[in-house]
């Protein structure tokens, strides 16, 4: 059934031919100019539960891919993060499925079966997508599930039994569903693979081609990635039958996406870094604001010094467990919390508006990695506002993403918590000190969101007063953290992790913060592995 991949490639600047792209970010054509959602075909229910959540009219990327999905043809979609993506592929599989509310639902082969399947890499990328598409359906009544890892079995298992008709999920859990014959594929027509290459960079390829064999011989392949590394291209060759490459960016899209952004490069010291941030958190205008770390152990302590600071501040990383993830997010996107501190596999997926200001803690590893932080403001035309610390023994690495970025900082400015321009460059009042002033502190903070209880186990959990966390133990392990030179511990069934407290820092592994890995018994014996010099020594998950 595979003709191979060899369809046609439509860009961004052959659908937007009047639109200049130098003239707008991401070169969105204004409200009058995009077409409406009826006016591309979608279904008059889908349009109007759209319409209630106050989106009207097509992004670029939505405008090119629902006409030619809508016919059921297989697509590959070129797009970075915060495009309308999700819409794009989500508007047509949701008019493909066949819902209990629709005619002809009971004479299908297997009614409740699910009918189309979207994997994603993280959690978090799987909340956001499956709460999008059951906002979108909600009108005809189409049933979606979130499936991951991290929360219990038992409410997923049940879910499936009585039947859905769209299923978001992440591999590792997916795969373990379908080995023990909860969850059948046999009945997927349409197959979506969204973020293929974090997908691949996470180790995930093998799981997704399992999955894959299981679904339907005669169905739609829709594709998304914002890089196409041979590898994914050689998947779509396997599974996709003459897809249409649709690319929403434009050739020079990593410089689009950076010069949308006032950026601030400034060379810090380790010990004044906690000073510095407290001063740009007091900036005129800042709104939500995300600080990468590169490690979770750094995440954790960043957080817990902000909220000492007077600042509503929440974490996410691989040591918390879902439970509180999921708390500080929420908390994030209503506003309880207006800072979040997390690592960068843990950030992968989080797709929040309105955010202002990104601050990078520590030099990002590579121009990819940059591009992913600070894209995470500036969104769908909005200004926003990126800071890197650089640290001495980061420098050269900071030029090698100059260079390849073509920025204009191949020399870090020294800075200072006290330095002038940090001061005037980001409109900081000169009162402005290491603490939020009392007056000031008018967000709810991270224990005002309640911690859902998701039946899981062995991962710290968060219970805490106004602004900040305070720690629990959780079954099958405790969890501390503290600052430079304490301990770290958490404790998972059948394994445990502990952190020195030496200077050197390890990246966070990508399987331990996706905490998605298909079950012990598919994947063979576990060994315990311990990196030298790191504060993160974990063993695979399970």
């Amino acid at each position: 059934m595979n003709a191979g991949y060899a369809g046609e490639t439509i860009t961004h600047q052959e659908l937007l031919l009047t639109t200049d792209p130098a003239s707008a970010p991401d070169s969105t054509p204004t409200p009058d100019e995009a077409p409406t959602f009826a006016e591309l075909g979608v279904h008059p229910a889908t349009v109007s539960a759209l319409a209630e959540a106050g989106i009207l009219r097509a992004f670029p990327i939505q405008a090119m891919t629902l006409p030619l999905a809508l016919a059921g043809q297989d697509l590959i979609g070129q797009a970075k993060t915060g495009t309308g993506k999700t819409l794009g592929f989500g508007i047509p599989l949701l008019q493909t499925v066949v819902s209990p509310n629709d005619e002809g639902y009971e004479a299908q082969f297997k009614p409740g079966a699910p009918q189309a399947l979207v994997i994603v890499p993280t959690r978090e990328l799987c909340i956001q997508v499956a709460s999008d598409l059951q906002i979108a359906g909600g009108h005809r009544g189409v049933r979606v599930l979130a499936v991951y890892g991290g929360r219990a079995y038992e409410p997923q298992v049940e879910a499936l039994r009585q039947g859905i008709e769209v299923v978001v999920g992440t591999p590792g859990r997916l795969i373990d569903l379908a080995q023990q014959r909860h969850l059948d594929l046999s009945q997927v027509r349409v197959l979506v693979l969204d973020e293929a290459d974090e997908m691949l960079d996470m180790g995930f390829l093998p799981d997704v081609e399992r999955l894959v064999s299981q679904t339907a011989t005669v169905r739609q392949t829709m594709l998304f990635s914002a890089t196409m590394p041979g590898q994914i291209v050689n998947l779509a060759r396997r599974y996709m039958t003459q897809p249409t490459h649709i690319r929403a960016t434009d050739p020079n899209d990593a410089g689009a996406t950076v010069d949308a952004i006032e950026q601030h490069v400034w060379r810090t010291h380790p010990l004044d870094k906690p000073e510095l941030v407290a001063r740009i958190l007091q900036a005129d205008g800042r709104g939500l604001t995300i600080i990468f770390t590169r490690t979770k152990r750094t995440a954790q302590r960043v957080s817990d010094e902000l909220t000492e600071r007077g600042f509503a501040a929440g974490s996410v990383h691989g040591d918390l467990g879902q439970g509180a993830r999921e708390q500080a997010l929420r908390a994030f996107r209503n506003g309880k919390v207006d800072v979040l501190v997390a690592t960068d596999v843990a950030a992968r997926g989080i797709d929040v508006q309105d955010v202002t200001h990104v601050i990078n803690y520590e030099c990002p590893d590579d121009d990819k990695t940059y591009l992913h932080r600070v894209g995470r403001t500036g969104r769908a035309g909005a200004s926003g506002v990126a800071i890197t610390f650089v640290d001495w023994a980061d420098t050269t690495k900071w030029q090698v993403i100059n260079k390849t970025l073509g920025l204009a900082f191949p020399e870090p400015l020294e800075t200072y918590s006290n330095s002038a321009h940090v001061y005037t460059g980001l409109g900081i009042p000169t009162t402005a000190t290491g603490k939020l002033p009392r007056a000031q502190r008018t967000r709810e903070g991270l224990g005002a969101e309640q911690v859902e209880d998701l039946g899981e186990t062995g991962k710290r959990q968060r219970s805490g007063g106004s602004g900040g966390s305070s720690r629990s133990g959780s079954s099958g392990g405790s969890s501390r953290s503290g600052s430079s030179g304490g301990s770290s511990r958490s404790g998972g069934s059948g394994g445990s992790s502990r952190s020195g407290g030496g200077s050197a820092r390890a990246a966070e592994p990508a399987a331990e913060a996706s905490g998605d890995r298909p079950a012990r018994s598919s994947r063979g014996p576990r060994k315990r592995t311990r990196k030298s010099g790191s504060d993160d020594t974990t063993a695979p998950a399970s």
